[in-house]
């Protein structure tokens, strides 16, 4: 049934790419991603994918725009290899908060990786928490968008003391969000009215709207960068007399100063999911990473053989 199956990765994230393929049970492509000393990279198959239903697991994370070379040059690869099918699974989509033109006279670069991903050859686009839904639109091929709401609230139903708890988003664009996380774990939900400051990512956080006070807030955001308005928030809401302050971000890109932030701030415990490789000077007492591998793992089986993938959304 797998037979033509093929599960390839570059090297945004080798880790996450040997679990997927391990709860999968199908071994990992034999690819060659590399560059050369003029800084080209080099991307060569070393197995044969003629009719094969091929995916390339790279998330388009740090070097950004290395990763996404990588990408579309193992797109290339595949295609003039003769492969069937080309699914691009990437789980944290670089470039993703450049999704409207909010200032003038500038790009709108989401909608440009999309457009150079799509013209170099994928087929299908497997992907998880986007920035915004909108982005799904800027394709023109399928676009499976999953999330990781179900694997953060199965680890918080298991592990935390969900009585009096508030989820919380850290401002209005990421209500929809929270308020999925709100009903699967049947609590209250408050929102934080944040506004930026100038043409950069600082911002200030004006107002909570809604009850904290004397409850454990779980603050729930797509990303954390470097910390600073989820830190804010954090400590908006012990001035608003909440009781514990936990966070959960889907992709941790933890930039710049944003170790520092997080252990100066009134969060507890930071739960992130792999979709971006943690490296060693990034690691926290505070953090825990939950792994997607079995997510994405049992996506690319079910699509491989055109099934439903409505289960993961349980």
């Amino acid at each position: 049934m797998f037979s033509r199956l093929k599960i390839f990765t570059c090297n945004a994230n080798i880790d996450l790419a040997n679990e997927v393929v391990k709860y999968a049970g199908i071994p990992l492509g034999d690819a060659e991603v590399f560059k050369f000393s003029n800084d080209n990279t080099f991307v060569k198959i070393k197995e044969n994918v003629r009719g094969a239903d091929t995916f390339i697991i790279q998330p388009t994370c740090y070097p950004v725009n290395d990763s996404i070379m990588e990408l579309l040059i193992m797109i290339d690869a595949l295609k003039r290899a003769s492969a069937k099918n080309i699914s691009c699974v990437i789980p944290y989509f670089g470039y993703a908060r450049s999704d409207k033109k909010d200032q003038p006279r500038i790009a709108i670069t989401a909608k440009l990786v999309a457009d150079l991903i799509t013209t170099a050859g994928a087929s299908r686009i497997v992907c998880m928490d986007l920035h915004s839904e909108q982005i799904q639109g800027f394709f023109n091929i399928p676009v499976d968008h999953l999330t990781s709401a179900p694997i953060f609230s199965r680890y918080f139903k298991a592990h935390l003391n969900l009585k009096n708890v508030v989820i919380v988003s850290p401002d209005a664009g990421g209500t929809e969000r929270a308020r999925t996380m709100a009903k699967r774990l049947n609590c209250d939900l408050a929102i934080g009215d944040k506004r930026r400051i100038g043409n950069d990512d600082k911002s200030e956080i004006l107002n909570i709207i809604g009850d904290v006070e004397g409850k454990t807030a779980i603050l729930i955001d797509d990303i954390i960068d470097t910390g600073g308005s989820l830190c804010k928030m954090a400590k908006a809401l012990i001035n608003s007399k909440a009781k514990k302050i936990y966070a959960a971000c889907s992709h941790g890109i933890l930039s710049g100063n944003a170790i520092q932030n997080l252990e100066d701030s009134p969060i507890e415990k930071l739960f992130i999911t792999n979709s971006i490789s943690l490296a060693k000077e990034k690691k926290s007492k505070k953090i825990i990473q939950l792994s997607i591998a079995e997510l994405l793992a049992i996506a690319i089986k079910k699509i491989h053989i055109e099934e439903s993938i409505s289960i993961l959304f349980r």
